[in-house]
Order: C-alpha cells, then structure tokens, then sequence
C-alpha cells in the first residue's frame, strides 16, 4: 500500500534525470512500444513514480498514462478532480497530481503537461517535482493562472478496499436492497446521472452505466457487480 510521501520519494530520486530516451521512456515503452522511446515523458514520469512506489492503484486510476488529458479525465470520472482555481491550488497537498494548460484555461481537452505537487505555496502557486520540463526532471514554481486542475490519488486505501469488498454481495439486474442502493450511489458519484435516484432497483440503466464503469476499470464487461468491479467503484473514495 502506497503513500503520498513514497511517491515524492520516488520523483525526487528523478530530478537533474534529462534527455530521451531515458530510464523512464525505456519502462514505459518496454510495456507500450517504442514509439514512446522518443516521446514526451512528462506523464510517463507520474505513471513510472506511481508503479515504483506501490502507488499505481491510487495515482494511475485508469491505468499506465502517458497522454495527460485521458489521465486528468480518469480523476473526473472517479470525483477526485479539483479544477485550477486559487482557492483549489491553496488546498494542494503533497502527492497531488496536477495538469498545466499553457493556454490559461481550466479546460481539461486543453492540458499539455503535467506534475507531481511537493508542496502547496500559498497565493495560488505550488511546488512541483516535473518530468519534460526542458526534456529534464525539476522542480517548478507554477502559478494557478497554468494550473488547469489537479487530482487527489486515494494514497492509502488499498488494504480498506480490499476489506470492504469481502463483504459485498454480487449484484446483477433485477437485484434490490441496501447494496444495490450504495452502488447506485457510486454510479452517481461517477456521473451516470441517467440511473436517477439512489433508490430503486438494479435495472438496465443501472446495468449500462455498470458496463461504462467495467469497460473504463479495463475489466470483464459482464455488467454483473462483483469481485473484479466493487473495487474500481470503490476507488470514488
């Protein structure tokens, strides 16, 4: 089970690293191809610190990353995204992954580089630990004005969702009761507002929304809650 400060000590081991194809291209293209030898490694540098680090579960919600915006929206579609506003910056935490829009907006289609948070500043500015950044390893001052937004990792959580999940009951259409109840409210947590309420039964809108989830986990799509999809819906903690 990983933590925040495992995944800081891991970034820092990477600073003053600079060129490409480097020690951290070279992982990811080992798994990926190797087209990504030459390829900009600013968040093939998270996914490396957050798989070194025993953080990959709560830093890599949608998997390996090396595009920025499909990993800022694997935050959103769990509820753990924070867009770039001041006041947001000043609640940064150490561990926090946060996504830079050169073009000053907080739009997430528009994210070009990405960071680990080190420490929050105050004023609206962090400090960060960043791959990429002149095709180096440094630390950064950055400003919200390029902070598009950041995500939370739920550093930590492993060994409580793992507990939690023992005691879950497999659940398919046409099922009812307290469970199904707090998987629709996951579900709404996830942004299937097309289920409706958090009451009423596992039908097949419940269902669809179940298959999304199962398809964006990288697990079986049987539209059936169980072992392999309590845990993915879980991580909205």
């Amino acid at each position: 089970m990983g933590t925040a400060a495992g995944m800081l000590a891991e970034a820092r081991k990477s600073l003053g690293l600079s060129g490409r194809p480097n020690i951290i291209t070279l992982d990811y293209a080992q798994r990926h191809g190797d087209e990504y030898l030459e390829a900009a490694w600013c968040d093939m540098a998270i996914t490396y610190w957050a798989r070194r680090s025993g953080n990959a579960e709560a830093v890599l919600p949608g998997g390996d990353r090396a595009y920025t915006v499909w990993h800022a929206q694997d935050f959103q579609e769990i509820g753990r995204w924070f867009t770039g506003t001041i006041v947001n910056v000043d609640k940064a935490k150490p561990g926090d992954i946060v996504f830079f829009d050169w073009g000053t907006s907080n739009a997430v289609g528009a994210i070009d580089h990405v960071g680990v948070v080190e420490k929050a500043l105050g004023g609206g500015r962090v400090q960060t630990i960043e791959g990429n950044t002149d095709d180096a390893c440094k630390r950064r001052v950055r400003a919200s004005a390029v902070i598009a937004g950041y995500g939370r990792p739920a550093y930590g959580t492993g060994h409580w969702t793992e507990e939690i999940v023992k005691k879950l009951p497999e659940l398919q259409q046409g099922a009812t009761g307290e469970h199904v109840q707090t998987l629709r409210a996951l579900l709404l947590a996830r942004m299937h507002p097309e289920i409706g309420a958090v009451e009423g039964p596992f039908d097949a809108k419940v269902e669809e929304a179940v298959r999304a989830v199962q398809t964006w986990g990288r697990i079986e799509v049987d539209g059936i809650v169980g072992p392999q999809t309590w845990p993915v819906l879980l991580r909205v903690h």
